[in-house]
């Protein structure tokens, strides 16, 4: 329900029973049937999607669940928690009415009704689930709201009549929680979901005010000055802008001028979209964040009037730096975990790298899946290409997705000259725990076949503890296979492509070991790690180099 307060109490003691048909309330107020204007759904539906959706397939974030999974008569889970938070809020917010429009059939729209009037029945009372954060409820609004035409054509006046209370009722419900709403994405959804509301909704004027003045309030903290979202998560950055361009659509089309605010802040977004892109178009995996899909991204970029161009090579607020090459693009994470948002990762001064279309350095992903423990493992350090110390995280990973007493310091300072790139950057995640300062420095030739790191600890504070040992992880994308040398002095890595890669290294032990990608969140894939370890001494310095070997080696 958002924080614990006053006002949470009096929303609990003051809530009316949901969808009992007729309250007194209702009754008074009259049951209005008709919007005064449609919210705008930005974002186009999957045909093939909906077609799954009618044959009762729930496919939300890559993870399918059937209606006679969890129910002995196909009902829709709605309280189905195996499959993840993420899958939930999904389910509850109700987007996928898009992909319903975009089937584009009558089933579609019979199937649509059913949904909706099963989740109003499963749904009478306000609770502390899902379904009724301010968050789930902006989204479900927005929803409804763009897809209302579709699911009322046909519909029978019981349906009408029902359809249009819960939008009244949610609506009011928001008007006193949308403050509640967890910082980050969560604002802007809530806001976006109030703000509409009042827009197409009668007697709506008070909410537009009211939302349009929280989420102005929102913008000027959350987008940072280099256009980055403060969540630093690219997956979350993508879902800002759209929720941001749907908004400012819907107020375009009810002759409501967006105002220059919104229009300048979704201009600053999108072109940092391209920054988190790899050659194949897709995402880096930084703060939980997945590979999405490209076509999306580049609608997202084209409709902000910001698909040409290379991305931003440097976010120092958001906290990246970005190195292109003809034969490689490198991705470095270089700034603190982020303060807002939620399952942000420890992976700070983590690095990715593909070469082409091709990836070859990344992380291990973000997990949105219903297994918890993979959720927490993913977060950890160890599961980013950067170092680890006594296999402990550079940060406090708490299991409500808070993050804490991560570094708090990172220093970073980039290069150029004659077409190649120094990076050298670091930051203090060990110094309360283990007195140690981690220093990397990246370099990338002006060609991008030849990229080089040195890795440093430093004794800033010196502590009695046990272990002390250090490993370096470099996580390979599963379509890269490698192999050590006879020597066992550098490991060649393999591209789906044919192109070969050689990685060597200098002051620590150099193995391969198994690793797991989760590129999309749900599905994990084995694969492989690089990993240099060895004791931490008085001085503590790694050096290694990934190459590009000519063509015929």
């Amino acid at each position: 329900m958002g924080a614990s307060d006053g006002r949470t109490s009096a929303v609990f003691l003051g809530a009316l029973r949901w969808f009992r048909g007729r309250t007194s309330e209702s009754r008074r107020r009259g049951a209005t049937h008709r919007l005064v204007h449609r919210s705008i759904d930005p974002v186009p539906g999957v045909a093939g999607r909906g077609d799954a959706l009618v044959a009762g397939l729930y496919d939300f974030g890559g993870q399918a669940v059937r209606a006679d999974e969890v129910g002995e008569r196909g009902e829709t889970p709605w309280r189905y928690r195996e499959a993840g938070d993420y899958w939930l809020a999904e389910l509850h917010g109700f987007d996928w009415l898009r992909d319903l429009r975009a089937a584009g059939t009558g089933l579609a729209a019979e199937r649509g009704r059913s949904i909706v009037l099963d989740w109003l029945r499963q749904h009478r009372s306000i609770d502390s689930t899902t379904a009724w954060t301010p968050e789930v409820i902006g989204r479900r609004l927005s929803a409804w709201l763009a897809h209302g035409e579709f699911l009322l054509q046909g519909a029978d006046d019981e349906f009408t009549q029902r359809f249009h209370q819960a939008l009244d009722l949610q609506a009011r419900h928001l008007t006193r929680t949308a403050r509640n709403a967890d910082e980050g994405l969560p604002q802007l959804i809530a806001y976006r979901g109030l703000i509409e509301s009042g827009l197409c909704l009668p007697d709506g004027e008070r909410r537009v005010t009211q939302g349009l003045k929280l989420l102005e309030a929102a913008l000027a903290e959350q987008v940072l000055g280099d256009g980055g979202y403060v969540e630093r998560n690219p997956s979350t950055h993508l879902a800002a802008i759209w929720s941001l361009a749907g908004l400012r659509a819907t107020l375009d089309a009810s002759e409501r001028p967006a105002g220059q605010t919104l229009s300048e802040t979704i201009a600053r977004l999108a072109p940092m979209l391209r920054t988190f892109r790899h050659g194949d178009g897709g995402f880096a995996l930084f703060n939980g964040g997945v590979e999405e899909e490209r076509g999306p991204i580049d609608l997202a970029l084209s409709r902000s009037a910001a698909s040409g161009g290379g991305g931003a090579l440097d976010a120092p607020y958001t906290g990246f730096r970005r190195v292109e090459g003809r034969h490689a693009t490198l991705i470095a994470d270089t700034g603190a975990p982020p303060v807002a948002g939620r399952w942000a990762h420890a992976g700070t001064l983590s690095f990715e790298m593909s070469a082409g279309r091709e990836r070859l350095i990344v992380n291990c992903g973000g997990w949105r899946g219903g297994n918890a423990g993979w959720r927490e493992a993913l977060r950890g350090t160890a599961a980013h290409s950067t170092l680890v110390v006594d296999d402990t995280n550079t940060a406090t990973l708490g299991e409500d997705g808070e993050i804490s007493d991560g570094p708090t310091t990172v220093k970073v300072e980039r290069r150029d000259q004659d077409g190649a790139t120094w990076i050298d950057s670091s930051h203090d995640g060990y110094l309360d725990t283990l007195g140690l300062i981690h220093k990397r420095r990246l370099y990338v030739g002006r060609e991008g076949a030849d990229v080089r790191g040195e890795d440093t600890l430093t004794h800033i504070r010196r502590r009695r503890q046990r272990g002390r040992e250090f490993a370096l992880r470099f996580h390979l994308h599963p379509e890269v296979t490698c192999a050590m040398t006879e020597d066992r002095r550098a490991v060649l890595l393999r591209l789906a492509s044919g192109a070969i890669w050689q990685m060597r290294a200098a002051g620590a032990s150099m193995s391969i070991d198994e690793s797991v990608y989760a590129g999309d969140g749900v599905t994990r894939r084995r694969t492989s790690q690089i990993a240099l370890t060895g004791p931490i001494e008085d001085a503590t310095t790694v050096k290694w180099a990934i190459k590009l070997l000519p063509k015929g080696n």
